[in-house]
């Protein structure tokens, strides 16, 4: 008996807490302080940037190394299998010791507090709702960009926006339309830009990246794509993922964040480029690389939040 009531006032305790500490975070920032704080561009970086990337397998291996091969700049990360911010920030990252065996690996804390990166690529897991709720989005990220600007203030932070399921019941490019303002914007990246000490975090749209092409490639406007299918990865019996990118949306991606982090239009970028391996990314007609090109900057100029210059 005595043991269960021990139990509950534990529990209670723990949940007093738990209350307390949510309400020392801020209220989030409104829609309309939201746009007025990341409404002032950025400056185009002067060359290569060295990015840190902190993620899961929506940055994988492949995408930053042909975002380096495109911009030419150094590069590490930290994955985790479908990992939060959360779990990384706890140091419960699934799939820790597979995902990083790689030389491009820096333990995130050690890269962060170093102050080497002048830009640093923060990435959420998905489902984002599941994430809001059971990881406490906006705290985590918040967390880790004011770790990133203790280091470093003049870093800039961004917050790598991404994609539910492809077969998602609720319909995958309306999922991506409604979660971009209601999700990434107004729970995680107005929560975390309230708080003291983080600053400006922009965003890479990737998901709005992904449902353009895919609008595009189903207008039949992409050269050589004929399906959203062309864009995600395949299993040895060929079936298709309906999550994780292949070369070509690697490639989408790495596209995205040079357009974003470098401020300029990646019209006229190579498509021959190497995996994380140094094995050559399935090839991609030229034709096909300068539509999605296009697509890139036509999306991320009109997304807004990500610093561009609306010049």
């Amino acid at each position: 008996m005595r043991a269960g009531i021990v139990a509950l006032v534990v529990v209670a305790l723990a949940a007093g807490l738990w209350w307390w500490w949510q309400g020392r975070m801020a209220k989030p920032l409104t829609p309309e302080a939201l746009t007025a704080r990341l409404s002032v561009p950025l400056a185009a970086p002067e060359g290569p940037q060295a990015v840190y990337h902190l993620g899961h397998s929506l940055v994988g291996r492949d995408m930053p190394a042909m975002l380096a091969q495109m911009a030419g700049h150094e590069h590490a990360s930290q994955l985790g299998w479908g990992s939060s911010l959360k779990d990384h920030w706890r140091g419960e990252v699934a799939g820790f010791d597979t995902e990083n065996a790689h030389d491009r690996h820096r333990p995130a804390a050690e890269a962060l507090d170093s102050g080497d990166y002048p830009v640093v690529v923060l990435t959420e897991m998905v489902e984002i709702r599941d994430a809001i709720r059971y990881h406490d989005s906006a705290r985590h990220l918040a967390l880790w960009a004011a770790r990133a600007r203790a280091a470093r203030p003049d870093a800039r932070l961004y917050l790598y926006e991404t994609w539910h399921r492809t077969d998602d019941p609720e319909g995958w490019l309306a999922r991506i339309d409604a979660d971009s303002a209601r999700a990434w914007q107004g729970e995680v990246l107005a929560g975390a830009m309230a708080q003291a000490g983080v600053g400006d975090i922009y965003i890479i749209p990737g998901g709005p990246v992904m449902a353009a092409t895919v609008r595009a490639i189903e207008a039949g406007s992409v050269p050589g794509l004929t399906t959203r299918d062309d864009l995600f990865a395949r299993d040895d019996a060929g079936a298709v993922d309906t999550i994780h990118f292949n070369d070509i949306g690697a490639y989408l991606m790495a596209l995205t964040h040079y357009a974003v982090i470098y401020q300029r239009s990646p019209e006229g970028l190579p498509q021959d480029l190497t995996r994380a391996d140094g094995s050559p990314m399935a090839p991609l007609a030229p034709e096909t690389a300068l539509a999605l090109q296009r697509i890139v900057w036509d999306t991320v100029s009109r997304y807004g939040l990500t610093g561009l210059s609306k010049g």
